[in-house]
């Protein structure tokens, strides 16, 4: 029984921390959504250089990595990359 509320307890906490990271998505997303937007008013009114563009590439750079670490999504090595080179290096030992 006690076993099972571990599990359980893990499972939740797992759960929240997954919310957790969404959520903080989110809120890098609506905060680029209103900075970015200010930056390109800025620079428009300011000066003809567009320089509002390298911010927005480097925080949308970030914002994507964000996004998919939140949804643990890795083109790189999928979902299972890791699962199998556990079972390869235990075999190999």
């Amino acid at each position: 029984m006690e076993n099972q509320d571990v599990n359980a307890n893990n499972k939740y906490l797992k759960a929240k921390e997954k919310v957790e990271n969404i959520k903080g998505f989110y809120g890098n997303l609506l905060a680029y959504c209103i900075v970015i937007p200010v930056l390109a008013f800025i620079n428009y009114n300011t000066t003809s250089f567009a320089w509002f563009l390298f911010p927005a590439l480097g925080w949308g750079f970030g914002l994507l990595m964000h996004g998919l670490s939140a949804y643990e999504y890795n083109p790189f090595f999928g979902k299972d990359w890791e699962e199998r080179k556990i079972k390869e290096f235990m075999q190999k030992q």
